[in-house]
């Protein structure tokens, strides 16, 4: 007979189902966000040229590989950490023997890949997880013992995990909060910057943070409608936007609204962010962290952050603290852009440091 006093099985629970064949909320992903259980699932996703909910894909891996051209025993710096696939191909080219460090501001995806690379077997000894921003390498390089790295990578696009998780407020696609910080603990959050900011300020921010025609328009109208209601929402600005061509722009092609949108939130997103300010600063500091002969690739999404690469690059090889830099911007092939959309803007830029010494402002 059964004992009375047993523990009885637990109930069985159905897992969730896919609402449709391809559900559109972030979270319902549950296939996408679990690779190694739904492989074949996220496989047909990668083969349709997107990227898995919660994932990133790694850009122009392989030309990156060839300019830095590590060797076993090196020392390489991935500044912009992010998903962890460019750090898993520089690993295991510096292996055994070097180490890399992994740098990233978000404490909300640092941890988890830190916590993927250390599954997937390296430890400490080959590689060290560090949240920083890049622009304090210096810093870093100074707390491990360390006069310089070898090779230095800087990824400075947003991560595929920011933008599609609507809770980092990144996406207008979904109503989300109107956060678009990196490090969502450093104040202000867009929506507090642009209630407080003024409007010729915002002009300018518009205009070079993402290169938008409409800057004068959008600010002005933008200030008088924050004052009617804040923006908060992330639907509720990218709704006021089109609203604003379309009121003052009769002629316009529609078609164009959300391509305004984007810069829009790109240009917040840098200027919450300061992103510009911190790549100067990672630029100006760039040349002491490298060992001589040692090899820099950056990567570039939009044409403020690559002026400044380009113009940092030239000016080293002119004073001679960089030997060589590119002549021209390498761009991702026709196969990649093919599957990953998302590397279609990416400029890639490389330089590499001088052997003698030189006077560094």
């Amino acid at each position: 007979m059964p004992d009375p006093e047993a523990t009885p099985p637990a109930p069985h629970v159905r897992r969730p189902r896919y609402a449709g064949k391809n559900p559109r909320r972030f979270e319902d992903k549950y296939k996408e966000h679990n690779p190694a259980r739904y492989a074949a699932d996220v496989a047909k996703v990668l083969a349709s040229g997107k990227t898995p909910a919660g994932s990133h894909r790694p850009i122009m891996v392989a030309e990156i590989l060839d300019i830095l051209a590590l060797r076993p025993g090196e020392t390489v710096v991935d500044c912009t950490l992010g998903y962890g696939g460019h750090a898993q191909e520089l690993l295991a080219r510096v292996t055994p023997g070097g180490r890399l460090i992994g740098l990233d501001v978000d404490p909300v995806e640092h941890p988890k890949t830190t916590a993927r690379l250390r599954a997937a077997g390296w430890d400490e000894r080959a590689f060290n997880a560090v949240r920083s921003n890049f622009a304090g390498l210096p810093k870093v390089l100074a707390e491990l013992g360390l006069a310089g790295a070898d090779a230095v990578l800087a990824d400075l696009g947003v991560s595929s995990m920011q933008l599609d998780d609507p809770a980092r407020g990144f996406t207008f696609k979904t109503d989300s909060p109107l956060d678009l910080r990196l490090n969502p603990a450093r104040a202000p959050s867009a929506a507090d910057w642009l209630a407080r900011v003024p409007e010729r300020e915002l002009a300018a921010a518009l205009s070079e943070n993402s290169d938008e025609p409409q800057a004068g328009l959008l600010a002005r109208e933008l200030v008088v409608r924050r004052g009617q209601m804040p923006f908060t929402r992330t639907r509720q600005l990218a709704d006021a936007i089109r609203d604003i061509l379309r009121r003052d722009r009769p002629g316009h092609d529609r078609t164009t609204d959300d391509d305004c949108v984007r810069r829009v939130f790109q240009a917040l997103r840098i200027a919450v962010n300061d992103e510009f300010g911190a790549l100067d600063l990672f630029l100006q500091r760039l040349p002491t962290c490298l060992n001589p002969g040692g090899r820099v690739a950056i990567l570039t999404f939009h044409s403020g952050e690559d002026r400044r690469v380009k113009q940092a690059f030239r000016d080293g090889v002119r004073t001679d603290i960089y030997a060589s830099a590119c002549e021209e911007i390498i761009r991702s092939g026709p196969e990649e852009r093919r599957s990953n959309p998302r590397s279609t803007s990416a400029k890639l830029r490389w330089a590499v440091r001088g052997t003698a010494e030189a006077a560094i402002c």
